[in-house]
This record gives C-alpha cells, structure tokens and sequence, in this order.
C-alpha cells in the first residue's frame, strides 16, 4: 500500500489533497484486503485511485465590459460501478485537478454509504462568481456547459451543485444543456422546484450533517439538547446545520465566511439565521456585516500568521465543520478538545488535516468524517434523480423522512463495520470500509473495465 501511495505521489506531486484523501482510505482499508486476497490479485487499489476518465477544457465567455476571458473547465468521472457518475461542480480560484480528484476519490464513498446506486464524480472551474453579475455568470455558465454537455446525461454522470454553484449557476447550466441536447431530463439536481427539483435539496447537507451527530450522541445515551454549538462556513451547509440545530433545541455561538468569523455569545436565533440568509444569499455580502446589525456579536478577522484558527479555540460542547477542506490542523484539534468539544461532525468535504483527525481518536470524542456525515445533500440529489425519472415531486415530509433515515443508516453501517473489523466506534474507518467493500465487490463484479 506504501508502495502504491508513493507512485501516486510520484506521478501527480502537485496533487496534495489527493495524496491525503487517499492515504486516508488505505490506512482504513488494511485489515480488509488481510481478509481478502482477492482485492490484491485484481489491483483494486491501483485501479481504486485512478480516474475512469478526466476531462479538462478551455472556457471561454466575454465579461460585461466586452473583453475576453477564459477559465479552465474539469470533470472527474471517477467511478461507475454502483451508478452513474455523480457529485457537484464547484467555481472557485482554487479550484484544480488535484483538488477535484480529491473530492471524487471521497465522492465515490460517499455515494457508496448513501444506499442508492450513484457512482462518483467531481467537476467545475476556477472561474470565480464573487462580484461578477448575472450576466456574467450566465455568459460563463454558458460558455462551459458547451463543452461539459457531451459527457453527461441522467444515465451517464448527474452534476449538482457546490461551492460557487447554486440554483441560479444550475438554471444557466440547465438551460444551455436543454438547448445543445433538445430535450428536458434530469441531467442536472439542485435545480429550482419550478422544472424538476426536489424539496430540501438546498438544506440537505446541513440537516444530513446534524441528524448524523444526533445519531452518534444517541448511541452513547444523549442527546444534543441544549448543547452549545461551532459552525464554520455560511453558505447553505452552514446556514441549515445551524437551522437544524435551532430544531433540536441546540445553540449555535458561531459562523464564518473566508474573511473571519462572528462569534455571539447569545446564539444565533432563527430572525438571526433569517438575517444570514439574506446577508449571503441575496446580498451576496461579508459575514463582518453581521455585527452591524447585533452589536453584541464579535467579529476576528482571518490571521494568516496564526497557526490555529480562533473560531475552534471557543469553550462549546459540538463542533460542525461547514466551510472547506483543510480548515481544521494539529492546533485547532487540540483546542477544541481541551475546551471540552465532545462530538466534531463535518459538514465540508475533508475538513480535518491527518493530524487533527489522530488527536480525536486519540482523546476518544465522537468524531464523524464528511463522507458519512455530509452525505446528505448527495442523498437527496439521488431522490431528486428518482423524482425526475418518476416525473412526479414528493413533499418536503417526504424527502425529509427519506433523508432521516438514509442518515440513520449510514450511521448503522459505520458503526457496524467498524465493530466487525475491530474498531468499535471508530466512525472514519467503519465509514471508509463500508463504502470501500460495496464499490470494490462491484467492480469485481463486472470484471476488469
């Protein structure tokens, strides 16, 4: 596995976060290919952390003062054994091909643990939304869906959204790919309820994340009542895991955007909530504004000298992870469990560096990694799929209810692997396996492809 890991490193040296995600898995993985020596003879794990197919594409669109700009453009189809390729597009400047590789390699998992037959995959830009206008957006949008169209379909590979990415950059993309294709068919989820998309699409990752941390804490005989909560990020993960909690009778003391965080002591109530909302959503404004409207709250702005982030440096009992990858080091770990932070649940993609993730299994706090606790917003776009190939719409009731219990069995699988391969409550490496053994009998299924 060593030696495997090393050529991959060799290969794409650039590609940091793809090395972590998958020294991650292996590390899980061993005592599964002990126990079966088939997995070795067929070369799952070489065949594991290779792409089925990556397509990388120049886009170009004009910006509102007539000038030319041109982006790069990706989609990684990185497995199909269980399903369709499946997993957002996100636009962001830091995107590139070692941080979508990255986020297919967890998307495969993910959609794994989900129980619903969705492969995985990963695409978007570095074209960056911020500050530009809706024209521009939908010039862009445009101008990348004439290319990503030949490659995707409600049978072959099924974008959604994600950072950067929300119903307004769906409708863009929709609406081009109905128009290059002629014809109306769920090729893309997140769309707006209006032509083809599904109740509680938008809240989903965020109620995901917060069902599974009441699942964990209901295993150990609590509840999450009255628990003071940190929640990173404020856009929807962020903004529906703080929801949700308000829900369960929690209070969340913090949220953040990339320029620093608020911290309010009171907690964020739900005319606070709604007020982030239309900070972020509408007004497309800084989490700093937050404070102008309750003075009480705190705002820090981001050090990048500091070599821990204040925000996990608070006295609080839960922490949501929300924002992006890699926000949590060696530091920040250990200040959110000598503050006394019982349960840490992500609600991002890999939010946690190896360092931090080995201080909280090593202090014994009930930690969930993202591909089982996020997984959420993948499930509900995977009824979304359903709803539209029924072409027929379920209530938010319903979606809900679904939702609750694919998260209730995601826990269930993770505790039970867990258990079954000898480490009893250790979420990251039951969740791991069960996602891995479900991909990997697959493709042994179908033979060498």
């Amino acid at each position: 596995m060593k030696d495997i890991l090393e050529r991959i490193k060799q290969k794409d040296p650039e590609q940091k976060e793809f090395h972590q995600a998958v020294g991650e898995v292996f590390e899980s993985v061993k005592p599964v290919l002990d126990r079966n020596p088939q997995y070795r003879k067929a070369k799952i794990l070489e065949r594991i952390v290779e792409p089925e197919r990556v397509i990388m594409f120049r886009v170009p669109w004009f910006d509102d003062r007539g000038e030319i700009q041109i982006n790069r453009g990706f989609r990684i189809q990185m497995s199909s054994a269980i399903g369709p390729y499946k997993g957002g597009l996100r636009f962001h400047p830091s995107v590139n091909l070692g941080i979508l590789k990255f986020l297919a390699f967890e998307q495969v998992f993910k959609n794994a643990l989900t129980t619903l037959p969705m492969g995985g995959g990963k695409g978007g830009s570095d074209f960056d939304p911020k500050g530009k206008s809706d024209n521009e957006v939908m010039r862009f949008c445009q101008s990348f869906m004439c290319e990503l169209f030949r490659h995707i379909g409600p049978d072959t590979d099924v974008p959604a959204g994600d950072i950067g990415v929300g119903a307004r950059e769906i409708g863009y993309l929709f609406g081009m790919f109905k128009k290059l294709r002629n014809e109306f068919s769920g090729v893309l989820t997140g769309k707006n309820l209006n032509w083809g998309g599904s109740l509680i699409r938008p809240e989903a990752t965020g109620y995901g994340s917060v069902y599974f941390a009441v699942e964990m804490l209901a295993a150990k005989g609590k509840t999450i009542e009255n628990k003071t909560c940190l929640v990173s990020g404020s856009g929807n993960v962020a903004q529906y895991t703080v929801e949700k909690l308000l829900d369960f009778g929690a209070k969340a003391i913090t949220v953040s955007d990339s320029s620093g965080y608020i911290y309010d002591e009171q907690g964020i109530d739900r005319e606070k909530l709604a007020y982030i909302k239309t900070l972020k959503n509408i007004r497309r404004g800084r989490i700093k504004e937050y404070v102008d409207k309750y003075p009480r709250a705190v705002y820090t702005p981001l050090d990048a000298g500091l070599d821990y982030n204040p925000l996990w440096n608070q006295k609080a009992d839960c922490a949501f992870p929300s924002a992006t990858q890699n926000e949590i080091n060696k530091n920040d770990a250990q200040n959110l469990v000598n503050n006394g932070v019982m349960l840490v649940c992500e609600g991002a993609n890999m939010p946690t560096l190896p360092e931090g993730i080995e201080i909280f299994l090593q202090s014994g706090i009930l930690y969930a990694p993202g591909k089982a606790s996020n997984a959420g917003g993948v499930s509900v776009s995977g009824l979304e799929m359903s709803q539209n190939s029924m072409r027929l719409g379920w209530t938010s009731e319903e979606v809900d209810k679904r939702l609750k219990m694919i998260m209730h069995s995601i826990h269930k699988a993770c505790l039970d692997t867990a258990e079954k391969y000898g480490t009893p409550g250790n979420y990251m490496n039951g969740a791991n396996i069960a996602g891995f053994v479900k991909v990997v009998d697959s493709m042994i299924d179908q033979g060498l492809v």
